[in-house]
């Protein structure tokens, strides 16, 4: 497995990291992702584990708490510092008034659920699962700041957030001294390549690695989707909840990059998501992308993606499939690369 810095800390990350949406299946969305049990969840991690993959993304939200218990309970008795975890929060845990967003109150009280509900003393990366604009980014980042500084948590960062949203966070823990996002999870695959245009010059400028999800375009990069064809009966998007919650792609785009990733994994010998995962692998300031799995069989073939590298010929190939009209004023700005130029 090859290990990478998450952004410009010091602290090394697998390029691919396992994300347990699938584990627990309670709601309508997650029980369209899976439902992973911990005597299945102990076996995905054995996989994991022994191909050098150790970091395990999780979040309070997913099945309502329940992925993080069956991580928990699917790690235990392994060393704690051979495993990264990381979770998330921000997003409403509870019927209360103040059981959700990021004030220090929710905070704290997420941080420790989640510590409970893992088994753990400490979070290696604590993320924010999305950006709360009610309460005042001092009061955000201090109380990260002092949990961090309580050994609750090792790393911070962020998911889903604008630039300006990541970027006043960014100033304002640096005018106090106070611990910086490190990470950003973000969506970004093959037919969602929004990222590029402001968050991933940012990320090079301030020094923050991407932690990719859902790099398979919200399953539609599984090799299972096909022109003219109805869905597999596995498939997420067979949910309508599941369509609605997560990133759409205009059909065209969809399978025009479909198109090109036949062409290359018939060329390396490698399956479409293989081709679509080491894709992302190549992409400038992404620290690690987060796979998903049902099963051990998806899990061995996502793992399938490290090891190798598509041509730049290849690479080509894909960007061309991919790409589209960019909005004001990334437009604009793309007409002077040479004073803008494009992260490498």
């Amino acid at each position: 497995m090859e290990y990478r810095y998450l952004g410009r800390s010091g602290f090394r990350v697998p390029a691919l990291s396992f994300g347990t949406g699938t584990f627990g299946g309670s709601g309508a969305l997650f029980s369209a992702w899976g439902n992973t049990d911990v005597a299945q969840a102990r076996r995905l991690i054995d996989i994991c584990m022994d191909a050098g993959l150790n970091m395990f993304d999780t979040a309070d939200v997913y099945s309502k708490g329940a992925a993080e218990s069956i991580l928990g309970e699917a790690i235990k008795g392994r060393p704690r510092d051979s495993l990264i975890i990381s979770t998330k929060a921000t997003f409403r845990f509870g019927d209360g008034e103040n059981q959700v967003g990021s004030s220090r109150y929710h905070l704290v009280n997420a941080v420790d659920g989640a510590l409970k509900r893992l088994g753990t003393d400490y979070i290696d990366l604590f993320q924010l699962h999305g950006f709360d604009a009610r309460p005042p980014v001092e009061e955000v980042l201090s109380t990260l700041d002092n949990l961090v500084r309580a050994g609750k948590i090792r790393y911070l960062g962020v998911s889903n957030f604008s630039g300006w949203h990541l970027m006043k966070s960014l100033a304002t823990a640096d005018r106090y001294g106070w611990t910086r996002y490190v990470a950003h999870q973000a969506y970004y695959s093959l037919v969602g390549r929004d990222y590029e245009w402001e968050l991933m010059p940012l990320a090079e400028d301030q020094g923050v690695g991407a932690v990719v999800w859902s790099p398979l375009g919200w399953g539609r990069l599984t090799g299972k989707l096909r022109r003219g064809q109805p869905l597999p009966p596995s498939s997420r998007l067979q949910s309508q909840t599941a369509v609605d919650s997560g990133p759409q792609v205009p059909e065209e785009l969809l399978y025009r990059v479909v198109d090109a990733l036949d062409e290359v994994a018939a060329e390396t010998g490698r399956t479409v998501p293989q081709v679509a995962l080491n894709w992302l692998l190549q992409r400038p300031t992404v620290s690690s992308v987060i796979v998903g799995a049902r099963d051990e069989e998806q899990l061995k073939q996502n793992l399938g993606a490290i090891g190798w590298s598509l041509s730049a010929e290849q690479v080509a190939k894909l960007d061309a499939a991919s790409a589209v009209q960019k909005p004001y004023p990334y437009w604009h700005q793309a007409g002077f690369k040479y004073r803008n130029p494009t992260p490498v």
